[in-house]
């Protein structure tokens, strides 16, 4: 078993008055050389953006792109047509293909919202640009990962939506004193778990609020907690991209 340790601190850092990003991963104008990606793993942004901003119209290619909201509202619109809000609860994935424009605002006028926006490298390239945007149910009152995004083919129930890839998003909780034993989907991929509340111990490491660890060469990860805790855990191939 191998990992890397990334704290919150360690994390990129900009502030443009209207957003304030944080990047797990060399982005935009922050660049760290043992930060580029995690496997296919290329982006994790963790942005707050002030009421009634955010990124105008603006092309992408070749990535697979899923926003998550933590708290409030975006409005998205893009060159398919698409027009729509996606809330704290949902998930939304953009196959962006060969070639889509699109733009990401706050809905709210009044309030900031929060979101992690994931970038993944496709195991297919040119493919028609795609959207699609899901509802899902995470009980805080017990123990749970529910996959959100899975490959396609792989999805089981109307709460996950795909990716052309081999890879797996998935939001949990943990209650206090409880523990998740994980098992890896598809044998050589590594897990990527960012906290998004709470404390969790994993592999001896001790993870706070946005503190994050990238885990590769094992089958299965175990997670304890001495007190209740939520995270984002990414799986992904970990070939060289």
């Amino acid at each position: 078993m191998d990992f890397v340790l990334h704290t919150s601190d360690s994390r990129g850092y900009a502030n443009h008055g209207w957003l304030e990003a944080r990047h797990s991963f060399s982005f935009a104008g922050w660049y760290d050389s043992k930060k580029v990606h995690f496997g296919a793993l290329r982006v994790l942004n963790d942005d707050i953006i002030a009421p009634g901003k955010g990124f105008g119209e603006h092309p992408h290619n070749n990535m697979e792109i899923i926003t998550i909201p933590l708290h409030g509202e975006l409005e998205h619109k893009d060159s398919m047509g698409n027009l729509g809000v996606i809330r704290s609860g949902e998930v939304q994935v953009m196959s962006a293909g060969s070639g889509i424009f699109h733009s990401e605002f706050n809905a709210s006028t009044t309030d900031n919202i929060s979101l992690f926006q994931i970038w993944i490298f496709p195991n297919k390239t040119d493919v028609s640009p795609r959207y699609d945007q899901i509802e899902y149910k995470l009980d805080p009152s017990k123990s749970q990962l529910i996959p959100v995004v899975c490959p396609k083919n792989k999805t089981g129930t109307k709460e996950q939506t795909w990716i052309h890839q081999e890879a797996w998003v998935s939001l949990g909780n943990i209650i206090k004193t409880d523990a998740l034993s994980i098992d890896i989907n598809t044998k050589g991929n590594g897990f990527y778990i960012i906290v998004i509340d709470g404390i969790m111990n994993i592999i001896n490491q001790q993870l706070e609020k946005k503190d994050a660890i990238g885990i590769w060469n094992t089958d299965q990860i175990k997670i304890n907690t001495n007190s209740s805790c939520s995270f984002l855990l990414i799986e992904v191939p970990m070939l060289n991209f």
